[in-house]
């Protein structure tokens, strides 16, 4: 039993739906936290999209080195990855044309991060100190921007800091990447780790928390949401304290990823017991 959770847990690692179900997860914060009625083409967009791009992302150059000699883990990966991409692209027509726009913005942006654009040129994840940045502005996009504009939400003052604090809070996430993959990138991506040290990495990380919980005493709804986002905020604190780059790959891609998951649970469990 402990072996086949073993190969389970490692099949929804490599196959990124763990990192679907954040998005997911966030997406349905971001509803949740402005009163948006929960619909069924946003938060599955983004679950199916980030399982499919992240896989893009992460073995499009093996399949195209490797072909018909890939493993039989990848190739379902790759083959639940596509029936993934079949689900966005009919959520992503159920969608709104503003929000469709949004979509294809944000869309172009993951492309530019994951392909070279131009001849000779690298991708954007490999532009030096661009990478974090991106990732973050992608995320707030999908998981803040998206649903804010489905719902035709007004873009004013609580909805500006709301999308502040997702990109805040995905950098900060970021960072904890950053540092567990400090032995193995490689120095020429200038990753924020790289260049002002894993230490006063995670001081610029404890800061940006320190502003997300300021940022959160100006905007929440009850005493117990308040309680529940500082929560999150120190144990997100809590990984990038005792990361550092001898640490397993599941202290980030399981146990740090899961935040945003654990975040929406526990707000479930917030708006059903009050």
């Amino acid at each position: 039993m402990t072996a086949f959770l073993r190969h389970f847990l490692s099949f929804l690692i490599d196959g990124s739906f763990l990192t679907g179900l954040s998005a997911y997860s966030l997406v349905r914060l971001t509803q949740s936290w402005l009163g948006i009625p929960v619909e069924n083409a946003v938060a599955p967009l983004a679950f199916f999209g980030t399982v499919a791009g992240y896989n893009f992302i992460k073995y499009d150059a093996l399949a195209r080195m490797k072909g018909r000699s890939l493993n039989p883990r990848i190739k379902a990966i790759a083959f639940i990855s596509f029936g993934f991409l079949v689900a966005a692209g009919m959520c992503f027509l159920r969608l709104r044309w503003a929000a469709q726009l949004t979509v294809l913005g944000f869309g172009a942006l993951t492309v530019l991060y994951a392909l070279p654009f131009f001849p000779n040129r690298q991708n954007a994840r490999n532009w030096a100190g661009v990478k974090i940045y991106i990732v973050s502005l992608c995320w707030m996009g999908v998981t803040a921007v998206l649903p804010i504009v489905q719902a035709r939400v007004p873009f004013d003052l609580a909805v500006g800091v709301l999308c502040l604090r997702r990109f805040l809070f995905v950098l900060v996430l970021v960072l904890i990447f950053e540092i567990i993959d400090l032995a193995n990138d490689d120095p020429l991506l200038r990753t924020i780790p790289q260049w002002i040290g894993v230490k006063r990495t995670k001081q610029l990380g404890h800061a940006l928390l320190i502003l997300l919980m300021a940022l959160n005493w100006t905007d929440f709804r009850t005493y117990p949401d308040f309680i529940l986002n500082i929560s999150i905020f120190l144990l997100t604190g809590f990984f990038l304290f005792f990361a550092h780059e001898r640490r397993p790959r599941h202290y980030t891609l399981l146990w740090a990823e899961s935040i945003p998951i654990i975040w929406w649970i526990a707000d479930l469990l917030l708006g059903y017991f009050l």
